[in-house]
């Protein structure tokens, strides 16, 4: 049976994420019963992931200010804001994001919240000492939730 759901903008989880980021979980598979989910991340000018791919989740990214670059497999595009981006499931890619971005990324079906929230940090509690997002715990997070990572971050 399919249900409805409403948040108000504080009741969002908040993770921190790559670069000291923020990301805010708006819809995950709870709430989606499965069908997606959808995130929004305030990253800061030069923020990159590494270059990966997700076996299970088809992601979308919606630029809504700011500007970067994507690369998916060998191709490589510059965005600006109110650009959009769609990456089906099984092709490596990554970003590397030229001034202070506000993102949105949709991914479906749901079930990459796991991957985000393994490696990244909930804001809601205190951060451990020594606390970081590292090519160990990005790798460890990755291959518990259908992510391969195939290289470093890519220069500008």
């Amino acid at each position: 049976m399919s249900m409805a759901y409403l948040a108000q903008g504080a009741e969002h989880q908040q993770l921190e994420w790559l670069d000291h980021s923020v990301m805010r979980v708006l819809l995950d598979g709870a709430a989606t019963e499965g069908q997606l989910t959808m995130l929004r991340t305030s990253l800061p000018e030069g923020a990159a992931s590494p270059v990966h791919l997700h076996s299970n989740e088809d992601e979308m990214f919606v630029l809504l200010s700011g500007s970067g670059i994507f690369w998916f497999g060998d191709e490589r595009w510059e965005l600006g804001e109110g650009g959009v981006v769609y990456l089906p499931r099984n092709v490596p890619h990554a970003y590397r994001f030229t001034s202070a971005v506000d993102l949105l990324t949709i991914c479906t079906p749901s079930g990459s919240e796991g991957f985000f929230r393994k490696a990244g940090h909930d804001l809601s509690t205190p951060k451990p000492e020594g606390w970081a997002i590292t090519p160990a715990t990005l790798g460890e997070a990755a291959a518990a939730h259908g992510v391969t990572i195939v290289g470093p971050p890519r220069p500008a």
